[in-house]
């Protein structure tokens, strides 16, 4: 199962219900909502997508049949970003 985890070099801000990631060595800035916020704080420790989408279930939306493909596009895009690597453990 893959797990992935958030790196370590980054700076985060919360703005109300709008986080800031700052990449102070690329000089690139995040946006992330309210949710992607909420994950990004999960991150910290590793998470498969199944604990994720577990954890905005029970907070955000529990009725919701998108949510582990919502998490998995997300997990691509801070993939993509270079925001998040897999943890291998």
């Amino acid at each position: 199962m893959n797990q992935y985890v958030h790196k370590n070099n980054y700076e985060a801000t919360q703005l109300e219900d709008e986080w800031i990631i700052l990449n102070t060595v690329d000089y690139t800035v995040t946006r992330l909502n309210e949710t992607g916020g909420f994950c990004w704080t999960l991150l910290s420790e590793a998470q498969s997508v199944e604990s994720l989408s577990d954890a905005i279930q029970q907070k955000f939306c529990p009725d919701s049949d998108t949510v582990k493909a919502d998490v998995e596009a997300f997990l691509a895009n801070l993939m993509e970003c270079g925001l998040i690597h897999h943890d291998i453990r």
